[in-house]
Formats: structure tokens, C-alpha cells, sequence
């Protein structure tokens, strides 16, 4: 006979090893062994089992011979499976020691042998591990005849255990023992309430006394342990209950509670088929779970107020967390095992909640884990230790064994002081090896309990945790947990508490049994796989609400567009002027702002609901910081973090309205005005969650202003530069829009097919500087770049042209001062119409670009003044004799701030960056050649019924005013390209300019001088555009009466046409 001492440790290691075998029995089914399911084997599986155990393996050659190959395989990998029915067998024959004295051992006991009898493979495990052991060693494994007599012993485990279990009926007397505690634990959600159970704050004047009980541990000992004990119980030994009451009335109130219980994790044990009283279980648990809503709901909201409360209550708190942790998992286990139920008799839409306040329960215990803990340590140094020494000054007879081991209790407790830090854990099972019986001294007894119970407030609180409110079988019941997590992010009221489902998952490695590790990985998986999706979900939830609202807004801001104000302002002048407008009975439309007037507070708009929603959803986003799970640390507000930048890129992205088949975008303006109203609603979910919108502004919008966005996807600034250039600027060069000077943007032109947009929308000063806004300096800069690629490419037309006239050029260049020559030289010119229409299409390029410029010069001079200056007076004061080097720096940090340049680098760089396959003098020559072409070509515009200059644009009809700064620009460039002197070459074309068009004042031919005087305008137009030519020079190469002259002829005909 073991010792007491020998006892209770092997009964715990015994107890801890019957945990490891149920773990092991109940491991992953999708990790069977590889041999069960291989088609090849099959039959060889099949012989097996049919015969099992007495398996002839001599005599059964054929049926087993592909076994003979795979036996050193067969028996390397089955090898943890048969040994784990080996040890199943050995804990078998250890329990009958023990089973009568501990009622868990019974339930493991119990537990192991029904699920070892629901393994359909064991037959084939043990026996295909046996042949192979057999074919290699030349005899069947040692424990083999045992442990295939015990599987066939138990295909009917319950009527086996019975006949075990004849001779142990004394375990009766430890099941009878629950009769005072299992009835008082089982009672109605109606009995709680009227006890007024959990609350601390039903009686004020007792809130600090000390909770207290003469059974602690079994306050809040879990109610589906008891159940087990007393079915499990009862089942082996029923004859007690045809002789005993007490047995019978604990049997009923168990069958009552349940239908079926938790064997190991999802596994389960039916107590009866058909449940007559079914639902008034379901309405009684139901009743329960709304009971503990409410009072662990006030209770964790006055130990956040008051956690010192944690230190006297803490009996209270465990008692909650057991409470609700047997009402979760019973709801969880029938949920998932009653086939016959009403639809909602299992669905609690409310369960969320109540996990939710576990949940803050478990936090203030981590949290104030050291206030308890110091409590405590007082409490046991300065009552616990006083009462304990009186009890055993008190006893009557008191053996000297006894004596010294109470004696070193009250030391060491009366030794504990709160500057020790962790105090010293005392010997709870020292008591065993004493003799003194409990029995007769209860109070004695009653006042151990309490000191093992504040013992463990010190030293064992996580412990604690794990055994009262561990919800580590969601892990098992995978389908139902994500149910539960769909059906709570579906009701708004309920969404606040969703955190508590990523939070559940950091109970899952709890679950895991060191005897066990392989699943250990799959396990942590799940819990990561799950946790991530929780989250990811929530996060999603959020976008959408967000992004609800936002469209919402954007509505709203729209509607103060002020394109929608035309309507009104029409109204109010023909009502002043008494003129009838509209449709009779049309609906007046609705002004901005009525939205706001409501005529009672319990009107809810939809808007009012999706700030409701979001509010509770954000709630529970921000309730932590970050979730530690299986090693790995999860940030919820990252996720939402992450979703807000991918769903604000594509929410700007589609605002643009941009439809590739028809050339549709929507006006910069607009998309500014929506933009900044969806920024606004984002900037407002600060209030709900501590996240940095900030970040997200800078994330996404920097990405809007390159090419692509981090996903490889198109950005609005690539969308509004393809269409500028593709829809609006081919418009121009097809001769349906103009650019007017005067107004500083392009205008439709009257042709016969109407365009589908008006240029004017999208290219006047306050479009231009909307863009500026959204594309930033980076995104025109792109821009720039994508104008002087379409530059660079006309650029290289011009010179293959300029290189089929080479000759001819060569020669007029020289030959400006003999008309004569001059005019036999023009005849022998090609292609001069198209040198004047890639210039005009140059210029109307760089006339945009102008307006895009000066519309970033203005938005960055709102948004940062003093930079903008500073970079522009650095600018204003380069020396003449710096380096060109040098020069080209500060031209291109002044370009990238929208100041005008004498060189445009952008240019220069799009420019040198042509192929160049002749030789640099080669290419100087071109380039001066190309300056002549354009000179000696000017006075074919005045032939054109299109060059009309237009005082009223301050322009002309055919963009040729564009011909300005395309000359001056394309020259500054190219001549910066090859180091020349701009300034020379400049002149040069004036003299070449002015030669050519004072030849056509000699004209007669009306037809070719229609429009002299508005070509003449050119040269002046030319000159004002220059930072290089000035008035002087041009007096000297054309007369100025000629210029005066022209302008008054234009003005004049301007008029009369107007008449």
C-alpha cells in the first residue's frame, strides 16, 4: 500500500498522464497515418482488421505481401501511434489503484477508454504496427496479446467499465460529498438575481469586508466538472441510486442540465437521445447567460473604477468567470451536437457580449495582479496566520508530527511581509503526511481551504485565470466560432464586443499538453489563421461603414457645388421679373443643409446609423493596443490602418469618373471638393480609434502623385496627364480648341461635330490649380515630363525635315538681304505648313504647361509662402557669368516650385536625352537651320483664313500666338543643348523673321496676304515672350509703325465684324 505522501504525487502524475493521452487520442484527424489511406495497402488493411487480433501472418502470404516492402516504413511511423494504446493499456491497469479515491481519475479514466472505443483506425494501427514488427523481429511485439484483448474487451466501454467497477463502489461516497455543493451551484438565473449574486453593490456597507466561504475552491469549482463526476459517477456505479436519495436527486439535476457533456475537447458524450425537457434547459441557460451579461457587466465596471475592490472581491471575480465560462461552453457543445432544436434554442446573438466581459474581468486581474497579490500577503500574514495559530492552539489532542508542520504553517505566513516581493508558496500537500483527520476538526479544515485559496491570489493568478475562464475549446468548434463572430459583427449593438473573438484566440495554446508537442504547430496555426481573419473582418466591417459615410458626404458637399446654384439664381431673377419658369408641379429641389433640420430627436437618418455603427465597431478596435498570439503580436488598428489606405487610393482613383471608351473624367474641382470631404470623414475616425490618418494621407496621396501606385496600379495622376494630353491637347492640334491668352485657358471652338466635354471646365485657373492640388509637385513634375516627351518628339520630326532642306536652308541663311534670292530659295522649301503646325503644336504644349506652372506657383505659394519666395529670390538674383551647370540646379528647383525659368530644364532634359547619331557640330547646325525654317516659313500664316488675330483672346483662332513662346523656349533649350548663344541665334531669327514678312507688305495677291497685319503681330508677341530679345533690336529689324500700324488694323476689323 502506497503512503500518503507516495500517494497524492502519483495521483497527480497519473492524472496529468491520463491529460496527455486524451490529448494524444484526440489529436488532428487530418494528420492519419499515410497507411490507412493508401489504395495499395487497402486490402492488406482490410485482412487486418477482419481478423484482428489473431492475425496470421505466416499463412496469409498473398492478402500481405505488399506489406513486406513498406514493414521498416510501417514500423518507424506507426511507432507514437500503437505506443500511445500501449500507454492507454498501462494507465488502464494503474487507475484501478486510484479511480475510487479522486473523482477526475474517474472521469479521465472514463473519458479515455469511450474515445479509445470511437478510434475506427485503432485495429488497423495496432495491428499493421505488429506485423511489421513480426515480419522484422521474427515475433510480435511484447504488449501486443494485452492490448488486442483490451480493444476487443472495450468495443462496448460503458458495459465494461461497469463490471470494473463492482468492486469500487466506495467512489459513491465521494459523489454523494457534492450533494450540498451541486445544487447550490445549479440554480435558476431567477435565484441568482434574487440572491443578488456577483454584486457588489447591492449592499455598500459590506463592499470592502472580504469575500468569504467554508468551501472556496468549490465557489467557483466548474459546473460541467461536477456534472461529469456525477454521470461518469452514477453510470459505473448505479446501484447506488436504487438505495440512496441524495444520488438519485444529484443524478436528475445533472440529466436536467445538460444533454451532453464534453468528454475532450469537441468530443462528446450523450447523456440520453431525446431530451423530453429540452427547452426548458435551453430557457433556463438562456435566462443564466442573460444574468451574467448584466452582472459581470456591473461588476467589471466597478472594479474599473475601484480596483482596489479586486483585493476583497476577488472570490466574486473567479466565481463570474466560472460562471459564465460553464454557460458559454454549454451553449458552444450543444450548439453543435442537438440535431433536433428549434432554430434559435441554441443561437445567443447576445454570447459576444458576455465573453466581452470576461474578457475585461481576466484584464483587471492581469492588470492589478499586484494589488491583489499585496492584499493578500497582508491578509495572510495578519488574519490568516492569527486564526490558523489559534485553531491549532484550540485542539484537543495535537500529535507532535502534526504539531511542527501547523507550527512551520503559522511561521511562515506570520514571516510574509510585501517588501519580500513574491512571497514563498506554501506546502499545500504537507498536510498529508500528518495523521490528524479532518473530519473531526471542520472548522480546522474550513480554515485551510481559505488560506489555499489566498495562497494561490499570490502566487498562482495566471493559474487561476486558466482554470475559471479558460476558453481555449473555441479552437475545436471552429465553424461555430466564426458563426458566432458573423451573427455578432451583424448586429450593430453587438459589434463593440467583437474584439472578444481575437482575444479568445490567445487561449488557444493553453489547450496544448507538454507530453503532446506535435500539435503544438497546428494549433498555434489555427489560433493565428483565425485571429488574423477576425481582425481582418472587423477592419472590413469598419471600411465599409466609413466608406458609406464617406459617399454620403461627398454627396452632401457636392450638392454646394457651385454649378448647382445656377438653377436657384435663375429662379430668383425671373421671379423678380415675374417670368413664369419650370414645369407646372415640379418639385422644388431641396437647398443644401436641409438635412440637418429635423422636426424631433427621434428621427434617424441613415447617416445617424452608420456613425452609430461605427462608433461600437471602432470601440472595439481600440480597446487594445495589440494581441499577443502563440509568440506573434497583432495590431487591430493596424489592420483598419491598412484598409483605409487601400480603399481611399481606389475611392480616388474611381471619384475620377474616368471612362476610357468615351474619354470621360470628372473636372479637378470636383474631385478636389470630394476628396477633401472624404479627408474630412476620415480625419474624424480619430475620434473613434488612436490611429495616425495622418500616415494615411501621406501614404496614399504621395502615391497618387507618381506614375502608379505601390499595387502597380494607375493613379490620378497618370489618369488626368493621359487625358490632357491625349483628349484635351489632340483636340487642340485637331483644330476644335483654342488657347486663349486673355482668359488663360483653352476654349471650345464652334465646329460642326460638338465635343462631349468643354475645355474651358477643365483648363481654367481655378481647374488648373485644383489639379496642383491633387497632383502636388510631384505629380506635375510627371506631368512636365510627359508634355516634354510629346515635345521631344516633335522636335525630332522638325529636324528630319530640317535635314531634307539642309541645303536649301544652309543657303537662305546666309541670303537674308537679297529678296531676290530669298524668294527663288522659299519655292525650293518642302513641307513649310507642316514645320509651322508642329511648332504651334509645340506651343500649345508649352502654353499648358505655362497654366499648370503658374497654377502649382499659386498653391504652393498658400502652402508654404516662405519657401516658395526664398527658392523665387534665388532664382531672381543667378549672376549672368555662372556656371551653366549651376544655372540649370537652381532653374530646375525653381521649376519644381511653378516659377517661370529663361530655360526650361524640363525641356533641356527632354531634349538631350534624344538619340544622337551624328556628331555634336552636325547636330548645332540642325538646330540653328531648324530657327531658320521657322523664320523663313511665317509668312505662309497669313494666307490662312484662320490667323486672324482676335483682340478679345488677345490670340489667334489657329493657336499660331502659341508660335511665341514655342520658338523662344524650343531655342533657349536647344542652344543651353549645345552650348551656342541663345541671344545670338535669337537675333539671327529675328533679322530672318522680319526679312520674310516685310517681303509679304510687297505682296498684291489678296489671297496671300489676308491676315498680314495679324502675322506681323507675331514678331512683337515673339519679343514680349523673350527674357533675350528686347524692343531695340527688334526697332532695328522692323519698323515699329508697322507693328502700330497692324494693331490698329486688327482692332478695327475686330470691330466691324462685331457690328
Amino acid at each position: 500500500k502506497l503512503n500518503s505522501a507516495k500517494w497524492i504525487s502519483t495521483l497527480l502524475i497519473v492524472k496529468h498522464f491520463g491529460i496527455s493521452l486524451l490529448t494524444r487520442a484526440c489529436g488532428d484527424p487530418k494528420a492519419k497515418p499515410s497507411y490507412l489511406v493508401d489504395k495499395n495497402l487497402e486490402s492488406a488493411v482490410k485482412f487486418i482488421v477482419r481478423k484482428f487480433p489473431a492475425v496470421e501472418t505466416r499463412n496469409n502470404n498473398q492478402q500481405l505481401a505488399q506489406l513486406q516492402k513498406e514493414k521498416s516504413e510501417i514500423l518507424k511511423n506507426l511507432a507514437l501511434y500503437y505506443f500511445t494504446f500501449v500507454d492507454v493499456m498501462e494507465f488502464k491497469t494503474v487507475n484501478f489503484d486510484l479511480t475510487k479515491n479522486y473523482l477526475d481519475l474517474v472521469v479521465t479514466y472514463t473519458t479515455l477508454m469511450t474515445i479509445l472505443s470511437r478510434i475506427e483506425e485503432r485495429k488497423a494501427i495496432i495491428g499493421l504496427y505488429n506485423y511489421a514488427h513480426e515480419m522484422t523481429h521474427g515475433a510480435s511485439d511484447r504488449e501486443y496479446p494485452r492490448l488486442g484483448q483490451m480493444i476487443v474487451d472495450y468495443e462496448n466501454p460503458l458495459k465494461k467499465m461497469m463490471e470494473e467497477f463492482v468492486p469500487h463502489g466506495k467512489v459513491r461516497y465521494a459523489l454523494i460529498s457534492l450533494h450540498m455543493v451541486y445544487p447550490r451551484r445549479n440554480l435558476s438565473a431567477d435565484q441568482w438575481r434574487n440572491a443578488q449574486l456577483l454584486s457588489l453593490i447591492s449592499a455598500p456597507s459590506t463592499m470592502l469586508n472580504p469575500a468569504q466561504s467554508d468551501t472556496m475552491p468549490c465557489e467557483y469549482l466548474s459546473l460541467d466538472t461536477m456534472e461529469k463526476w456525477i454521470v461518469f459517477g452514477f453510470i459505473l456505479c448505479h446501484a447506488v441510486l436504487n438505495s440512496d436519495a441524495a444520488a438519485l436527486t444529484l443524478w436528475k439535476l445533472a440529466l436536467q442540465s445538460s444533454t451532453c457533456l464534453c468528454l475532450f475537447r469537441d468530443e462528446v458524450f450523450h447523456i440520453h437521445k431525446a431530451a423530453e425537457d429540452l427547452m426548458q434547459m435551453c430557457s433556463m441557460h438562456r435566462e443564466r447567460r442573460k444574468f451574467l451579461r448584466s452582472a459581470l457587466k456591473e461588476l467589471a465596471t466597478v472594479l474599473a473604477d475601484q480596483p482596489g475592490l479586486l483585493g476583497p472581491k476577488a472570490l466574486f471575480v473567479f466565481m463570474a468567470l466560472s460562471f459564465a465560462r460553464d454557460e458559454i461552453i454549454w451553449l458552444l457543445r450543444h450548439a453543435d451536437n442537438i440535431q433536433k432544436k428549434s432554430t434559435d434554442d441554441f443561437i445567443d446573438k447576445h454570447i459576444a457580449e458576455l465573453i466581452f466581459y470576461m474578457e475585461e474581468l481576466r484584464a483587471h486581474v492581469r492588470k492589478y495582479g499586484p494589488v491583489m497579490q499585496r492584499y493578500y500577503v497582508q491578509y495572510l500574514s495578519g488574519f490568516d496566520a492569527v486564526v490558523l495559530n489559534e485553531l491549532v492552539q484550540n485542539l484537543s489532542v495535537c500529535p507532535e508530527d502534526e504539531s511542527i508542520i501547523m507550527s512551520s504553517f503559522v511561521n511562515t505566513m506570520t514571516s510574509l511581509s510585501v517588501k519580500q516581493g513574491k512571497p514563498l508558496p506554501l506546502a499545500y500537500t504537507s498536510v498529508s503526511k500528518a495523521s490528524l483527520g479532518i473530519a473531526d476538526h471542520k472548522e480546522l479544515g474550513k480554515m485551510m481551504n481559505t488560506i489555499i485559496f489566498h495562497t494561490k491570489m499570490v502566487d498562482s493568478l495566471v493559474e487561476m485565470l486558466v482554470e475559471t475562464s479558460d476558453l481555449s475549446i473555441f479552437c475545436f468548434y471552429s465553424r461555430a466560432f466564426e458563426k458566432m463572430f458573423q451573427q455578432c459583427l451583424e448586429l450593430p449593438s453587438q459589434s463593440r464586443h467583437s474584439i472578444c473573438f481575437p482575444l479568445l484566440c490567445t487561449h488557444f495554446m493553453s489547450c496544448t499538453h507538454e507530453l503532446c508537442p506535435e500539435e503544438r504547430h497546428h494549433i498555434g496555426d489555427r489560433s493565428l489563421s483565425l485571429c488574423n481573419m477576425f481582425l481582418d473582418e472587423m477592419a472590413k466591417q469598419a471600411r465599409n461603414l466609413i466608406t458609406d459615410i464617406c459617399t454620403e458626404q461627398c454627396t452632401l458637399s457636392d450638392q454646394l457645388l457651385p454649378k448647382h446654384c445656377a438653377k436657384t439664381i435663375s429662379q430668383a431673377v425671373n421671379k423678380k421679373s415675374k417670368k413664369a419658369t419650370g414645369k407646372k408641379g415640379e418639385p422644388e429641389r431641396e437647398k443644401p443643409g436641409v438635412e440637418s433640420m429635423r422636426k424631433n430627436r427621434l428621427l434617424v437618418t441613415n447617416l445617424d446609423k452608420l456613425h452609430t455603427a461605427l462608433s461600437e465597431l471602432c470601440f472595439s478596435i481600440n480597446y487594445v493596443p495589440n494581441l499577443a498570439v502563440w509568440e506573434h503580436t497583432f495590431t487591430p488598428r493596424e489592420y483598419l490602418t491598412s484598409h483605409l489606405e487601400i480603399r481611399f487610393t481606389k475611392s480616388i482613383v474611381g471619384m475620377t469618373m474616368y471612362n476610357q471608351a468615351t474619354q470621360e473624367i470628372a473636372k479637378p474641382s470636383e474631385l478636389l471638393t470630394s476628396v477633401r470631404a472624404y479627408m474630412t470623414v476620415l480625419q474624424s475616425i480619430e475620434n473613434y480609434v488612436t490611429i495616425d490618418i495622418t500616415r494615411v494621407f501621406n501614404n496614399v496621396l504621395l502615391q497618387q502623385t507618381q506614375h502608379l501606385d505601390s499595387h502597380g496600379e494607375p493613379t490620378i495622376t497618370s489618369l488626368y496627364t493621359n487625358w490632357y494630353l491625349e483628349t484635351l491637347l489632340r483636340q487642340v492640334s485637331n483644330g476644335h480648341i483654342a488657347y486663349f491668352p486673355a482668359m488663360k485657358a483653352f476654349v471650345n471652338l464652334p465646329t460642326e461635330n460638338e465635343l462631349t466635354f468643354n475645355a474651358e471646365e477643365y483648363s481654367d485657373i481655378s481647374e488648373m490649380r485644383s489639379l496642383s492640388e491633387l497632383l502636388g509637385p510631384y505629380g506635375m513634375k510627371f506631368l512636365s515630363e510627359s508634355l516634354m516627351w510629346h515635345i521631344s518628339s516633335q522636335v525630332a520630326e522638325l529636324k528630319k525635315l530640317v535635314v531634307e532642306n539642309m541645303e536649301v536652308l544652309t543657303q537662305m541663311r546666309t541670303s537674308f538681304d537679297k529678296p531676290d534670292h530669298m524668294a527663288a530659295l522659299f519655292k525650293k522649301l518642302t513641307c513649310n505648313y507642316t514645320v509651322l503646325k508642329r511648332m504651334t503644336i509645340i506651343g500649345v504644349i508649352l502654353s499648358f504647361r505655362s497654366l499648370a506652372q503658374e497654377a502649382l506657383r499659386d498653391v504652393l505659394s498658400c502652402h508654404i509662402p516662405f519657401l516658395v519666395s526664398s527658392v523665387e529670390d534665388f532664382k531672381d538674383h543667378i549672376p549672368r557669368e555662372t556656371d551653366m551647370k549651376v544655372a540649370m540646379n537652381v532653374y530646375e528647383l525653381s521649376s519644381a516650385a511653378g516659377l517661370p525659368c529663361e530655360i526650361d530644364p524640363a525641356l533641356v532634359v527632354a531634349l538631350s536625352s534624344q538619340k544622337k547619331n551624328i556628331s555634336p557640330e552636325e547636330e548645332y547646325k540642325i538646330a540653328c537651320l531648324l530657327m531658320v525654317f521657322v523664320a523663313v516659313s511665317l509668312p505662309t500664316l497669313a494666307s490662312n483664313v484662320m490667323s486672324q488675330y482676335s483682340p478679345a483672346i488677345e490670340g489667334h483662332c489657329n493657336n499660331i500666338h502659341c508660335l511665341a513662346k514655342a520658338i523662344n523656349q524650343i531655342a533657349a533649350a536647344l542652344f543651353t543643348i549645345h552650348k551656342g548663344s541663345i541671344e545670338d541665334r535669337l537675333k539671327e531669327f529675328l533679322a530672318l523673321a522680319s526679312s520674310s514678312l516685310l517681303k509679304i507688305g510687297q505682296e498684291t495677291d489678296k489671297m496671300t496676304t489676308r491676315n498680314r497685319e495679324s502675322v506681323y503681330l507675331l514678331l512683337d508677341m515673339i519679343v514680349q515672350e523673350s527674357p533675350f530679345l528686347t524692343m531695340d533690336l527688334l526697332e532695328s529689324c522692323f519698323p515699329y509703325v508697322l507693328l502700330r500700324n497692324a494693331y490698329h488694323a486688327v482692332y478695327k476689323q475686330s470691330i466691324s465684324a462685331n457690328a
